[in-house]
């Protein structure tokens, strides 16, 4: 996919910064020069299903105070939606369109789902449709955050030109550490809220982005929670969801003890 180049420019990113802080004895946020992050709570993603299977998914993360949502663009969405909302009042609620939707279609859907009171509607149409992203946010209060649609820094700008209210940065799209703090600083400078995310991936990647909490305003750090086969030790992802942060210099996650 076009995430490819992004992807080896990321890893070689996070092999310098990583080196960078363990020389100086410096965490990654300091090496950064960004806030120490506090602990701080991610969504938990529900993958799509029948209505029914996915209330009972949400019934099970019972401990999870924040669920990201998938949604298919299949016409059984709302009922999705009103079947976890049913099974978990008291949650709250992201979902992910996954750029399932047509601009035409996202704006009457968007008005629909208000009622489920919802955090954010993530990526709804096509990821090139930056103007229909803006359509879709001038139809609703609720933050339209932009995933796909943003990989570079001229991303972020035409998304707020726009008029999107929020961004979904993940390293393996920016290409490392490096872009993703520079697109972020901006991102905040244009008023726009910040989510950091992940691909599915280990805890390297996703140790690295829990550096950049401090200036987020939310977190969708999972991947580690989501692979079986995670060679590393790096942040902490508790019983409620809460990502904190290695006590270490670099990212912080270190290869598993092969005999534990």
């Amino acid at each position: 996919g076009d995430t490819g180049p992004a992807v080896a420019r990321c890893a070689l990113d996070l092999a310098l910064h990583d080196r960078i802080g363990r020389m100086t004895g410096q965490p990654l946020y300091q090496l950064l020069g960004l806030p120490r992050p506090e602990p701080m709570m991610s969504s938990f993603t529900v993958a799509v299903d029948t209505p029914e299977a996915m209330a009972a998914m949400a019934q099970k993360f019972s401990n999870f105070s924040i669920l990201k949502i998938k949604l298919a663009g299949d016409g059984k969405d709302i009922a999705r939606l009103a079947a976890i909302r049913a099974a978990r009042p008291d949650v709250k609620l992201r979902v992910d369109a996954n750029a399932g939707w047509k601009a035409e279609d996202a704006v009457v859907l968007v008005k629909d789902l208000e009622r489920f009171n919802l955090e954010m509607i993530e990526q709804p149409v096509a990821k090139e449709d930056i103007t229909g992203m803006g359509i879709v946010q001038a139809f609703t209060q609720t933050p339209i955050v932009a995933d796909e649609s943003v990989q570079t820094m001229a991303d972020v700008e035409a998304l707020s030109k726009a008029g999107v209210k929020g961004i979904n940065l993940k390293l393996m799209k920016t290409g490392g550490l490096t872009p993703a703090v520079a697109m972020l600083k901006r991102a905040q400078e244009l008023g726009l809220k910040v989510m950091l995310g992940c691909m599915i991936e280990t805890s390297i990647g996703s140790t690295a982005m829990a550096h950049l909490a401090g200036m987020a305003d939310w977190l969708d750090l999972d991947a580690p929670m989501l692979i079986s086969n995670d060679p590393f030790d790096g942040m902490n992802f508790d019983d409620q969801a809460v990502v904190s942060i290695p006590d270490r210099p670099g990212i912080g996650a270190i290869l598993k003890d092969k005999q534990g």
